[in-house]
């Protein structure tokens, strides 16, 4: 990788990109759902794989309950850029989601999947893109995938064929007022795409 930090400038653009990003999938869920959706300040990070699973493995130590963890993947490419996107739920209440969402509340399993990936497209995706007009570019964003239900962060992210050293996160945490819904969106940029990034920043900063 030829870039191995960002500049405080490139830091605080791509910093603003994503809380602009955050705002408008917030706006949508929130006229979506009929809901006041609160936001985090987001946060960009270079990590290793190691420095991820101690990122999400804090979230488990929040709440307190691991038992309430739920991840979903789904990765997205374009304009030089790819990564992941990783939804983390935790501490929420899928009944509460799944009324908020118009899903049958008591239905099982495969409802209570797709409702995850539903929710994943509207919040990842509509970040997704958010940035990738501010950047000019356009994502193409796979399929989600269901990482996983009541699972261990670091086992999982071990499991996985990861074949990079470093990584830019940008982190954003969602949580929806008055209601037990609570997610964490992580952007994983990984270190052969970095310079593909950096290189739109320093065209947005000049």
């Amino acid at each position: 990788m030829t870039a191995n930090l960002l500049t405080e400038d490139q830091r605080d653009c791509l910093q603003e990109i994503a809380n602009v990003a955050m705002g408008q999938s917030a706006d949508h869920l929130a006229r979506l759902l009929g809901v006041f959706v609160v936001l985090s300040i987001p946060t960009v990070s270079l990590l290793t794989p190691n420095d991820i699973a101690m990122t999400l493995q804090s979230l488990q130590h929040d709440d307190g309950d691991d038992q309430d963890l739920t991840g979903v993947c789904q990765g997205f490419i374009g304009g030089g850029i790819a990564g992941e996107a990783l939804l983390i739920f935790n501490g929420t209440d899928y009944r509460d989601l799944a009324t908020l969402l118009r899903y049958d509340a008591s239905a099982g399993a495969n409802a209570r999947s797709e409702l995850l990936m539903d929710t994943t497209n509207v919040l990842g995706g509509a970040c997704l893109h958010g940035i990738a007009r501010q950047l000019d570019t356009h994502f193409s964003l796979g399929p989600p995938t269901l990482l996983g239900e009541h699972f261990d962060i670091t086992e999982t992210l071990q499991n996985r064929e990861i074949n990079w050293q470093n990584a830019l996160v940008i982190e954003i945490n969602y949580t929806i007022e008055d209601h037990k819904v609570n997610c964490d969106l992580l952007l994983v940029i990984s270190e052969n795409c970095i310079d593909g990034l950096l290189e739109k920043l320093n065209y947005l900063i000049d």
